[in-house]
């Protein structure tokens, strides 16, 4: 009976110990980006499409402002106050398109699943995102970096350039770049472990609060 108690003592000092090691760098993550997230009508061919087309048009009418934004903070207060602006770049891109789709834009925390951008990966778990809801919203959705301003860099051959990557250290512990950007390196493997726990925690706190809220 001692031995068994004492495994689960022991379970839960192990619980909770990765438990705060992972909120803590998932949060220190969070606090540190801003990320962007365009969500299509439909998975449909024509609907992924426009999803591209729109997340193009925001991104190169945006990206002087947000390129030479200082900090995480002025880059918060400009999306806020670009809301209205983003929503008509999308609505006009769509109407091109003869398509009569609403669009939602909104600055807040959204539960995200592990992302892989060129050759970093931020691990599952809530984040300060813009988000560009385009009708339904019921398609698959495109994502990148707003803060530091990353949607503005080749990523699509899985390398994301060095000046990118400065941007990010700027930004980040040495850890936590460590994590983001080692994730899949097999030199690497004590960082592959934190990654994980930190990616297994994340993930089940979303599947639990995504249960929670279909309770209501």
């Amino acid at each position: 009976m001692k031995k068994v108690i004492l495994a689960v003592f022991i379970g839960m000092i192990f619980t909770m110990i990765v438990s705060n090691y992972s909120n803590t760098v998932q949060a220190d993550l969070a606090n540190s980006l801003v990320r962007f997230h365009v969500i299509a009508n439909s998975d449909s061919k024509e609907d992924q499409e426009l999803k591209y087309r729109v997340r193009d048009r925001i991104i190169n009418e945006m990206e002087e402002q947000f390129d030479e934004s200082a900090n995480i903070d002025v880059t918060k207060e400009l999306i806020q106050a670009s809301i209205p602006h983003i929503e008509e770049i999308a609505k006009d891109e769509i109407k091109k398109w003869n398509k009569e789709y609403d669009v939602k834009a909104t600055l807040n925390i959204y539960p995200f699943p592990t992302k892989v951008y060129g050759d970093v990966t931020l691990p599952a778990g809530n984040y300060e995102a813009l988000r560009v809801v385009i009708g339904e919203g019921q398609g698959e959705n495109w994502w990148c970096v707003l803060f530091p301003p990353l949607c503005f860099v080749d990523a699509t051959h899985g390398v994301m350039p060095d000046s990118a990557k400065q941007r990010l250290k700027n930004v980040l512990s040495e850890e936590e770049y460590k994590i983001i950007t080692t994730a899949d390196g097999d030199d690497q493997i004590p960082v592959q472990i934190k990654f994980k726990v930190v990616e297994l925690w994340q993930k089940s706190k979303i599947k639990v609060q995504t249960a929670f809220n279909r309770t209501k």
